[in-house]
């Protein structure tokens, strides 16, 4: 039988925030980025290099295995102290202030602002305003595209309640919850299997939830890991984790040399043409181990130099406004390229990225001030007023949350490719 293994770190830290984690949405924000200034100019059809900027949308499966790590964790760390579970009133309420303010403004902006996108149909409204832009062929506006993964996050946020409970079950067993979470694989691989035998469309659903259930569930299995290493009641194999993150370096050497075989054509077309199922589950099984890989070394493992660098306040900052640059860049690119009379795949690589990201922190810090931040202390104010007065659920940490996207393309529809 195995034994549980000690805590690797010292108890005060079991239920503390993982600040370092913050620096990660930034380095998927700015990846995001990249890819889409890449389409955007053409250079990711560079025969030399190009194949970088395209796979840049790597950037999804970071965010979505952060999702799972940080959103599903309360739910392990509940069960490993014996407190209350999370409420799914109050965690819900969290994901809609942290998400939907900004949101929505952004709807707002770009279908009366972009010419492209007048007239907007009641449908635009509706569609992007609920995130059910994804569930037709098409739908996805100018400034908007990015949505797309958005959309799938919601979706995942409405049903990990359900997931979380039926994972963590009336007792602490972290081996069952690893192995439960883990199904998500099934259900891609499920997924796949329609998409090969051609019942499903590459264009439409890989946009889908189901397409993602396993990086999802990877950030999961790892969260009820790191719970267990934490709390002391982990098997002993579960601290191959801590042992990976103590060697940064290595972690991240093997995610480029990944990332560099994702580059290929193996992993899908650069362009707009859909995927084959094969070439599509190859890039979400390349992607999920570059995410993994790049996630342990700051989420496991001890005080570390790169957990201060990545813990460092400017880091956390970008952290911070890293959904409001996932919101507004497409803008500021649609901005360039009218505001210049570009025509669609012309123009700079580098003096577009630095426009785009400029501009796009510009949008973001003000997001981020003026909308964000204030709702999120307002329903903190809220959650802390005593019980019979009104009290209502607080308001999120930003926590991983910061969804992924996809390129601008002339007629509003995302590649159809992972995270494009």
């Amino acid at each position: 039988m195995s034994t549980a293994a000690a805590p690797t770190v010292p108890q005060p830290s079991v239920t503390g925030r993982l600040p370092a984690l913050d620096a990660l949405r930034a380095i998927g924000a700015v990846a995001v980025v990249g890819h889409h200034v890449g389409f955007q100019t053409a250079a990711t059809m560079n025969t030399t290099w190009g194949g970088w900027l395209a796979r840049l949308d790597v950037g999804v499966a970071i965010f979505f295995v952060l999702s799972g790590f940080l959103l599903f964790r309360p739910w392990a760390l509940s069960a490993a102290t014996g407190q209350a579970r999370p409420r799914a009133r109050r965690y819900l309420w969290r994901r809609a202030l942290r998400i939907l303010p900004a949101y929505w403004l952004a709807v707002l902006v770009c279908l009366i602002v972009l010419p492209q996108n007048r007239p907007a149909s009641a449908g635009d409204w509706l569609r992007h305003l609920t995130f059910t832009q994804i569930y037709q062929p098409g739908q996805l506006r100018y400034g908007l595209s990015q949505t797309w993964s958005l959309a799938t996050e919601v979706a995942f946020y409405l049903i990990l309640p359900l997931v979380a409970v039926l994972a963590v079950g009336r007792s602490w067993r972290p081996v069952r919850t690893v192995v439960i979470v883990s199904g998500g694989v099934l259900v891609t691989a499920g997924w796949l299997t329609l998409m090969g035998l051609g019942w499903l469309n590459s264009g439409l659903h890989t946009m889908w939830l189901p397409s993602y259930a396993a990086w999802f569930g990877a950030g999961m299995a790892l969260a009820a890991a790191h719970v267990a290493l934490r709390t002391g009641t982990a098997p002993a194999a579960f601290r191959v984790l801590d042992d990976l993150a103590s060697a940064p370096v290595a972690c991240w050497a093997a995610a480029v040399g990944l990332m560099a075989i994702a580059t290929t054509p193996i992993a899908g077309p650069r362009d707009l043409t859909g995927p084959t199922a094969a070439e599509f589950g190859l890039k979400l099984a390349l992607y999920l181990a570059i995410a993994t890989l790049i996630l342990i070394p700051v989420a496991f493992g001890g005080p570390t130099r790169v957990k201060e660098v990545f813990g460092t306040a400017f880091a956390r900052w970008l952290g911070a406004v890293s959904y409001g640059l996932f919101l507004w860049h497409p803008l500021v690119i649609e901005f360039i390229y009218l505001l210049d009379d570009r025509p669609l795949f012309t123009g700079g690589l580098f003096n577009t990225f630095a426009l785009t990201m400029v501009f796009g922190l510009v949008y973001a810090t003000v997001s981020y001030y003026g909308v964000e931040r204030p709702l999120q202390m307002l329903g903190s104010q809220r959650r802390h007023r005593p019980a019979g007065r009104g009290h209502a659920p607080g308001t999120p940490a930003v926590d991983g949350a910061a969804p992924a996207t996809t390129p601008s393309v002339a007629a509003g529809t995302p590649m159809p490719t992972v995270g494009a």
